[in-house]
């Protein structure tokens, strides 16, 4: 006896859902694009508070001292430190 779900029509779940996604991008690209596009340069400039705090991750933010190669501090503005 054949099991119902042996069917040779029947496509994966995935790629159903992934053609359905495709089409639905390219409509709502096509009735949105002047929209989007005129949205893109706020969206950029939203963006760099963001990628500012990424940037700052991990040295302890702004006006902190850096170690340099030999354990010296030394700092963004004036002479040197050691």
């Amino acid at each position: 006896m054949k099991s119902l779900n042996a069917s040779p029509l029947r496509i994966p779940v995935w790629l159903g859902l992934c053609l359905f996604l495709a089409i639905a991008t390219f409509f709502l690209w096509e009735e949105h694009k002047a929209h989007i596009l005129g949205a893109l340069p706020y969206v950029l400039l939203l963006l760099c508070p963001i990628i500012h705090l990424f940037m700052h991750r991990g040295h302890g933010g702004h006006g902190a001292g850096h170690s340099g190669p030999e354990g010296h501090t030394r700092h963004h503005a004036g002479g040197d430190a050691s």
